[in-house]
């Protein structure tokens, strides 16, 4: 790939992933505005340097705009067509998103019919493996029929773990991420964005999971990134959501730069693009122009996504051979 084209140019023409992403949490802002109005304007929080108080209050927000709209499976098969089709415009190739469990729960929508309906509106040109978020809260007495027979729902690529970081691993955690295991199921946590080293060793012993989600204060032990390594884990990453949820981050000292140098695999995601208002292209271009990547670092990150895609190896091979003709270009 030509060092001539711009930056933007550079990075609309790597094929990428994105790994980390919540569905309820990438809803178009043209269709929260059908139901909200209010939204004509974007949602303060996409303010370049906007800061959430805490999670609660990112929680909070989110999910009152998103739920506005998620109240049936069509709606959910709505929005995908549309977060899908921008996905394909960016040139990206694969998406692993996850929808809540909590539209089961709180909302009495039929889990299994929304997982139906966001696979039936991926269009050709993507690959989308689709997982169940389950809070740590999660499996109360209303919840675990439901989640029991999710692990036997044909299409389902995994669970992942979701919420505050501060609520306690509850005893049902454990054996339900090993069953997900047994039943065929990729498993996942979020991690190490809001506690630190010692709870992302935690969730690696007890749950074992097989990706983690954030995972950055890892960084805060050697011992607990060597860990990482040894089970040769990747962090799915989210700058932009990091830099305006945790205290004390910023992108400028984001540390996806020291992980990325010590040879973790990380790769690169937005997570909620509807309460940060970011794409997945304003992600490559901040670790350029404030954690000092190179263009062939960045189709290194891009080639870490595809080496942990849920797809064969004659399907990841085009992509993978067009970014190491880039990296070694």
């Amino acid at each position: 790939m030509s060092s001539d084209l711009s930056l933007a140019s550079y990075i609309q023409a790597l094929p990428k992933t994105e790994t980390h992403l919540h569905f309820e949490g990438t809803l178009p802002l043209e269709l929260l505005q059908q139901v909200r109005p209010e939204f004509k304007r974007p949602p303060e929080s996409w303010a370049p340097n906007f800061k959430f108080r805490d999670f609660a209050h990112f929680e909070t927000e989110l999910l009152d705009m998103a739920f506005a709209w998620f109240t049936s499976a069509d709606r959910y098969h709505e929005a995908a067509k549309v977060v899908f089709a921008r996905h394909v415009a960016q040139n990206i190739k694969y998406v692993e998103t996850s929808f809540a469990s909590g539209c089961i729960e709180f909302l009495g929508l039929g889990g299994r019919e929304v997982l139906d309906a966001i696979r039936s509106a991926v269009p050709a040109a993507l690959e989308v493996r689709i997982f169940l978020g389950i809070h740590h809260n999660g499996a109360g007495l209303k919840m675990r029929s439901a989640l029991d027979e999710a692990l036997g729902w044909p299409g389902l690529a995994g669970i992942d773990l979701h919420g505050t970081e501060s609520l306690p691993l509850e005893p049902w955690t454990a054996p339900y991420w090993a069953a997900a295991r047994r039943a065929g199921k990729y498993t996942k946590a979020h991690a190490g964005e809001l506690m630190g080293a010692d709870f992302v060793r935690r969730v690696l012993d007890e749950l074992q999971p097989q990706r983690i989600e954030h995972g950055v204060r890892a960084l805060e032990d050697p011992a607990v990134v060597a860990e990482i390594k040894r089970r040769g884990i990747a962090l799915d990453v989210c700058p932009i959501s990091n830099h305006k949820l945790m205290p004390g981050v910023t992108l400028a000292n984001h540390p996806i730069r020291q992980l990325f140098d010590a040879n973790v695999k990380v790769t690169i995601s937005t997570d909620d693009p509807l309460s940060f208002g970011n794409t997945l292209a304003d992600e490559y271009t901040a670790l350029v122009e404030q954690r000092g990547f190179t263009r062939k670092e960045l189709a290194r990150l891009a080639r870490n996504g595809f080496d942990v895609a849920l797809m064969s190896a004659a399907k990841k091979k085009p992509w993978l051979d067009q970014l190491a003709r880039i990296e070694h270009g």
